[in-house]
């Protein structure tokens, strides 16, 4: 996936959030700003899942202030009208034990 064009699509609003993503957005305490301004601000793609059965999709990090913020984001179609979407599927803090630190996955529980 494209950063640069992830970044555009953000900044335009052009984008849409999974229930998944609003779920774990609200079950993490972000809001959307932080959310918008971790993928555009610093957003760096950690990890590219391009054969994923839903979608090709990405795992983006970026920051919102000094706490760190994975954004999963990929290209979805909507049911309703056919059209290609950005979506935002899932965001969270990384912690450990999945996470050693925001770049570095740890081992599984």
């Amino acid at each position: 996936m494209d950063l640069k064009e992830i970044q555009r699509l953000i900044r335009e609003g052009k984008y849409e959030f999974s229930y998944h993503a609003q779920q774990e957005r609200l079950e993490e305490n972000l809001d959307i700003q932080e959310i918008e301004g971790a993928v555009i601000g610093r957003g760096e793609i950690l990890e590219e899942y391009p054969d994923d059965p839903r979608g090709e999709s990405c795992l983006i990090l970026g920051f919102a202030g000094a706490q760190p913020i994975h954004t999963v984001i990929g290209w979805a179609t909507r049911r309703r009208d056919g059209q290609k979407v950005l979506r935002v599927i899932t965001v969270y803090k990384p912690t450990q034990p999945k996470w050693i630190d925001p770049r570095t996955r740890g081992g599984r529980p």
